[in-house]
């Protein structure tokens, strides 16, 4: 069946008359009108490489749960332990089904003992909100939505420091990573975040939507400064995917595992209870069938999401990210393969376009950049 795009209503961020301004090339993604690039996609890429870039990420959820069980439920409804963490500090987890797969990936941000947000991807927002509330009702929790109030931007790349410190009223350096503070950028109130999706420093700057142009204008300004640019979703994905980091409804969905994922580090299984921890225990004991692998293609070739994985005649697995990246000048690809196939540097072949492409399994992550540790 064929779809009219001029009849489909799609969202649009506050920032949305900018990226028009800037001649963002806008594309519907996950239901909102959104900017896939303003200039070569590759130019992007290597601004935040080697400086800065801005991105608009106010399609991202907020949902903030607040009351005197705020700690404990959230630490049921993930796998990663939310108990531990101290005020302004975040946590990245997957939240899982009963069966151990994935419901989401997101971040937790502890402000205080009765409050916290979860920063949610945008295509899961109402998905995620409605199992969260549909599991609040033994809980002391006020669960709420605030996705509609909230501008979020990223600012991401090695100078990103010494850039934003510029216009800051708090004291990046004080950040670090996977922490927070709240505090005034450009004199706007705002919460900032020493976290990111690109694989290099950066901070993600959490704002009342009326000051968004505001912001966002000064970003740029100063970004331009020491050659950097506004970035949309392509280069977003390029970046996630050479720095190995998952994309849900790619590398992990609601039929993946964190155990069959690179992700096994944010479950915790000392924890008392999470929803989800018996069937991943249970895998955990009998072991995975499957895991997620990286691979270098030999033949030049870009592999897409869903191309069949081959060893000799036998089908092994399917691409779950595929790219060209131009920070490493390769082809490379993301996927799920049986567990027994797995090894580095074993050949494989990737079918693109119904052709076998040779191929060779190497060690994740692609890319490792100016990325803090965590601490």
């Amino acid at each position: 069946m064929e779809m009219k795009e001029e009849h489909m209503v799609m969202n649009r961020t506050p920032l949305y008359e900018e990226h028009i301004r800037l001649k963002g090339k806008m594309v519907n993604f996950a239901g909102w009108e959104m900017p896939l690039q303003y200039s070569h996609v590759s130019d992007e890429v290597m601004a935040v490489r080697n400086s800065a870039g801005v991105f608009d990420v106010s399609h991202m959820g907020e949902i903030y749960v607040e009351g005197t069980d705020a700690i404990e439920f959230v630490d049921l409804l993930v796998t990663n332990d939310v108990r531990k963490l101290k005020n302004k500090q975040i946590c990245y987890t997957p939240m899982c089904y009963e069966n151990g797969t994935i419901v989401d990936d997101l971040l937790v941000y502890r402000f205080s003992e009765r409050k916290l947000m979860m920063v949610v991807n945008a295509s899961n927002t109402e998905k995620d909100f409605e199992w969260i509330t549909s599991k609040a009702k033994d809980f002391d929790v006020k669960v709420s939505n605030r996705s509609s109030e909230i501008v979020q931007i990223a600012f991401q790349g090695p100078k990103a420091e010494e850039v934003l410190s510029k216009i800051s009223q708090i004291a990046l350096s004080d950040i670090r990573y996977y922490h927070f503070l709240e505090g005034r950028i450009n004199g706007i109130r705002a919460i900032v975040s020493r976290t990111g999706y690109t694989g290099e420093d950066g901070f993600e700057i959490y704002l009342d939507k009326e000051a968004a142009f505001p912001m966002w204008r000064k970003l740029l300004e100063i970004a331009k400064k020491v050659k950097g640019v506004p970035c949309g979703l392509a280069a977003r994905d390029i970046l996630r995917f050479e720095s190995s980091y998952m994309l849900y409804g790619n590398d992990i969905d609601s039929t993946t595992t964190p155990l069959e994922a690179p992700l096994k580090w944010t479950v915790k299984f000392d924890k008392k209870d999470f929803i989800g921890k018996k069937a991943l225990e249970k895998q955990a004991k009998e072991g995975t069938k499957r895991k997620l692998i990286g691979f270098e293609m030999l033949d030049k070739s870009i592999p897409r999401h869903g191309c069949k994985i081959f060893r000799g005649e036998e089908e092994i697995g399917y691409v779950t990210s595929g790219n060209h990246s131009p920070t490493l000048s390769k082809d490379l690809g993301m996927g799920y393969l049986k567990r027994d196939s797995v090894k580095i540097g074993t050949d494989i072949e990737v079918e693109i376009r119904g052709k076998r492409k040779k191929a060779k399994i190497i060690k994740l992550p692609f890319y490792k950049g100016s990325v803090r540790s965590q601490g």
